[in-house]
């Protein structure tokens, strides 16, 4: 097993850090460092910055506009990007929807989308989530009726991340509700949301935020083209989707950056007359968290190196790395 980089990733590695140095603009970048909320405008500013340096997609094939790195080029560029406190673009255009456009698409759907996905023309969200159709999935209701050249779809899509900032939304939808099996009735919709009958509406979160949204579909007409793959086989586009991890998910970079910013806040802050770092019980939970980050960076370069060497995406196991990289952040 192999956990070292080699001279010329590093050289990358320093490419990518003196880059984002010099092109990351600073308000964005504070916000980041903040924890505040990036506006609309904030994320397509940054999608165009990187879209000019060839850098918005670099997972994509080379064809669309892809970078052409490997894996391991991947997971330093993404590394950096939290270590610099630069923001990820939101995965729904670039990584979901584009996955599944890759794979399930027809030529005229790729020809149409994903050049706009990969310079930021369109903010693409997601609409999976129901009430009561949550961790199940396949119990949603939000119904697409076939009529003629386009389909009318109706009901409800919830807890849509980023949903007021969008131009299109991909939707799981109920084509058939007499099937027998519940995942085989789905479809797999691409709406803009410009469309009459689409009203989004805000949930306020407990710290006040806004990032969630309800977005109710009312006699909705979307054009018979925008199906992706086939009518009642969306479950199998989902569930390709649903598996899509990506290795940059322990957000190792991020902790990094954020642990340092603990460390010194609590050397400056006073507890009985002595900075907080002195005090034994914060120390021990400090080095705790220090040693499951360690921990959680050599689990990713084992992912990396298996991948490497093997040229393959990882199984389901890389699960761990989301899990325990949320655990480390929080």
């Amino acid at each position: 097993m192999d956990l070292s980089y080699s001279p010329e990733e590093l050289a990358f590695r320093d490419e990518v850090r003196g880059w984002l140095a010099a092109n990351l603009p600073k308000d964005i970048r504070d916000k980041v460092v903040g924890y505040q909320h990036l506006s609309r405008d904030d994320y397509i500013r940054w999608h165009k910055i990187l879209a000019a340096k060839g850098w918005s997609v670099p997972h994509w094939p080379a064809e669309w506009g892809g970078t052409g790195w490997d894996v391991t080029r991947r997971y330093i560029f993404n590394e950096e990007f939290g270590l610099a406190g630069a923001p990820a673009l939101p995965a729904f255009g670039p990584n979901m929807c584009a996955s599944v456009l890759l794979r399930f698409g027809t030529p005229a759907q790729k020809e149409r989308f994903l050049p706009r996905i990969r310079d930021g023309e369109d903010f693409w969200v997601q609409g999976y989530s129901e009430p009561g159709s949550g961790s199940d999935l396949a119990s949603l209701k939000t119904r697409a009726e076939r009529k003629g050249d386009h389909y009318v779809v109706n009901g409800q899509k919830i807890w849509t991340t980023l949903g007021h900032y969008g131009d299109w939304i991909f939707c799981l939808v109920r084509t058939d509700a007499a099937a027998e099996k519940r995942q085989e009735g789905i479809s797999f919709l691409l709406i803009d949301m410009k469309t009459p009958g689409i009203t989004v509406r805000p949930l306020i979160l407990m710290d006040g935020g806004h990032e969630v949204n309800e977005v109710f579909f009312d006699d909705v007409k979307v054009p018979a083209e925008n199906l992706v793959f086939e009518e009642n086989k969306g479950w199998t586009v989902a569930k390709y989707l649903l598996g899509h991890e990506r290795m940059g998910s322990a957000n190792v970079g991020a902790s990094k950056r954020e642990l340092a910013a603990l460390r010194a806040l609590a050397a400056r802050e006073m507890k009985n007359g002595r900075p907080l770092l002195e005090d034994p019980r914060f120390r021990d939970r400090l080095t705790r968290v220090e040693i499951e980050l360690q921990a959680l960076e050599l689990t990713a370069m084992r992912f990396l190196d298996k991948m490497r060497r093997s040229g393959q995406p990882p199984g389901a196991d890389v699960s761990m790395l989301k899990l325990k990289g949320s655990e480390v952040q929080q």
